[in-house]
């Protein structure tokens, strides 16, 4: 049995801070080849995650809020905001059920901010279908930009 306490939230936030990516996971399953992901995501303020979609049926996304507050935000094909929305233990929105094949994207609102996430494995790259092309790529200053308007626009 594995147990998840302050210690090891603690540790993974430290993780991730000190990541360039300002993230960093957890894993709970086995192998990247197992078919059930189970993970725990640390994620940081100004950590960009491009919008993106899992095309395969078995790939519907859960996240639950550990601690902290997370924006999840879903796209139309065209970019287009169709849902923005906050979780955390405070408001009582505290888990996010993502289909298939619809554009998302992740965003922190609070240092220390942890999440559970569940999918179907194993794990594949995103493909270039999968990739939103209307979202600009990491690391540019384009992204950094964008990223702060899903941050004001999850805020709402």
């Amino acid at each position: 049995m594995k147990i998840i306490d302050k210690i090891l939230l603690d540790d993974l936030t430290e993780q991730a801070r000190a990541n360039p990516r300002l993230r960093k996971n957890h894993n709970l399953h086995p192998s990247d080849d197992f078919c059930c992901h189970r993970l725990l995501n640390a994620i940081e303020p100004h950590s960009y995650i491009r919008p993106h979609r899992h095309l395969d049926p078995v790939k519907d996304e859960s996240f639950v809020i550990v601690r902290g507050r997370l924006g999840i935000l879903t796209f139309g094909d065209d970019g287009t905001v169709l849902q923005a929305t906050v979780l955390s233990a405070e408001s009582g929105a505290i888990i996010a059920d993502i289909p298939h094949g619809v554009f998302h994207t992740a965003v922190s609102l609070e240092p220390g901010t942890i999440f559970f996430e569940a999918k179907a494995g194993p794990y594949r790259q995103l493909t270039e279908a999968e990739i939103a092309p209307w979202a600009p790529e990491d690391g540019t200053p384009r992204a950094e930009n964008y990223l702060a308007e899903l941050m004001a626009r999850v805020q709402q």
